[in-house]
């Protein structure tokens, strides 16, 4: 089998309403990443081209949810299911990212970004 052009990794990490640092998915049903699939169908994308795979916590737990597409290394954050068109469309099929939803590469696993709440010490 040929490898896949793209990976779009959807975090499925759930954590309980009232934790610090938000949830990705807070029903736990994966909706997110259903939205996905369906809409890679949608617009005629085969599933061993493109794989739209759940993925455990991304640490971005701040920007979520939290969407990576490899190999091109672009992550996104604070992705609706309202989004996933756009995201198909722009970056997917056009190789071009929305940027609207792009988290910052100073905001990726920094201690400290304008997301994220301070650390009491």
């Amino acid at each position: 089998m040929p490898k896949f052009r793209k990976h779009i990794f959807i975090c499925q990490n759930q954590r309980p309403a009232d934790h610090h640092r938000g949830s990705c998915d807070p029903t736990g049903k994966g909706e997110l990443q259903q939205v996905f699939k369906k809409k890679l169908a949608e617009h005629c994308i085969r599933g061993d081209q493109v794989r739209a795979n759940k993925s455990g916590c991304l640490e971005q737990c701040e920007h979520g949810p939290t969407v990576v597409v490899y190999p091109d290394e672009v992550w996104y954050g604070g992705v609706h299911a309202e989004d996933v068109d756009e995201i198909i469309e722009s970056h997917i099929v056009g190789g071009h990212p929305v940027e609207r939803l792009r988290i910052a590469d100073e905001c990726l696993n920094a201690e400290r970004c304008p997301h994220k709440p301070r650390k009491s010490s």
